[in-house]
């Protein structure tokens, strides 16, 4: 959101954006909340390495946890009707798409996260819907501009998941869970999570914005966490890197902002 209304320029709405980002937060901690349940009541969380669960865990019912992920979902469902009477009614068929995107991940009979293309989503609907949807809800229109910069952000987004399989590579394979990382091999995995970082600064360059390029000041950053992954560090020792790796994300998106704005 923040990326996006920089782009809009002198064309940025400020309610607009408001919305647009109450709607982006609610479909993340709906999409939380949902995967928390399916993984708990699959028990593919049963062996988790990572932060704690609450379905697998036990500290709230799974039917709780599913009514959580229905609250947020529906109030982004409100907060995006209100959206798309201010700019576009086929916002609402994003949303829905979102929506559908976010349940099916993990949930239903044939969740499409357990066959590796839970990337392709977060590329598509954290990354560029999001960025490209921000922006047009603010100008009516979609630009070279907003696509290019959206594609930083997906992949900055994808190597969130990317590194959170490789942590839980060993785990998924006793649950038949395929992810990306599972798929891949542990090496491949990897390399295709530095592929992420370095593209995220490479597609900041076909903004043809100048500017975009103090991105760069978040390179060292991008560095020590790629040669960390690249050694070999793993279970435990990658949580402290996925929370590098969020920094890293969110510092991009300032500076590539700031860029953006100038």
């Amino acid at each position: 959101m923040l990326v996006a209304t920089a782009a809009a320029g002198s064309h940025r709405k400020p309610l607009e954006a408001l919305l647009a980002l109450l709607v982006s937060l609610s479909l993340q901690i709906a999409v939380n909340f949902s995967n928390d349940y399916s993984d708990g009541i699959r028990g593919t969380d049963d062996n988790r390495i990572g932060p704690v669960r609450i379905t697998a865990s036990g500290l709230a019912p799974a039917e709780a946890v599913k009514r959580a992920a229905i609250i947020c979902f529906a109030f982004a469902s409100i907060v995006g009707i209100y959206l798309a009477s201010l700019s576009s009614w086929w916002g609402i068929l994003i949303g829905i798409a979102s929506i559908a995107a976010a349940w099916f991940y993990t949930g239903g009979a044939n969740p499409y996260g357990y066959k590796g293309l839970g990337e392709v989503s977060v590329f598509i609907f954290f990354g560029v819907i999001a960025t490209v949807g921000s922006y047009y809800v603010q100008t009516l229109q979609i630009t070279w501009l907003a696509i290019a910069a959206s594609i930083p952000m997906g992949t900055l987004a994808c190597s969130l998941l990317a590194i959170n399989n490789i942590r839980d590579r060993a785990q998924d394979v006793q649950v038949s869970k395929r992810t990306l990382a599972v798929r891949l091999g542990d090496q491949n995995s990897r390399r295709f999570f530095v592929f992420l970082l370095i593209g995220a600064y490479l597609f900041a360059g076909l903004t043809f914005k100048p500017w975009a390029l103090i991105t760069l000041l978040t390179v060292p950053i991008a560095v020590g966490i790629s040669r960390e992954v690249l050694q070999g560090a793993s279970g435990r020792d990658l949580i402290p890197l996925l929370a590098r790796t969020g920094k890293l994300q969110l510092l991009f998106a300032l500076t590539f902002a700031i860029g953006l704005a100038l």
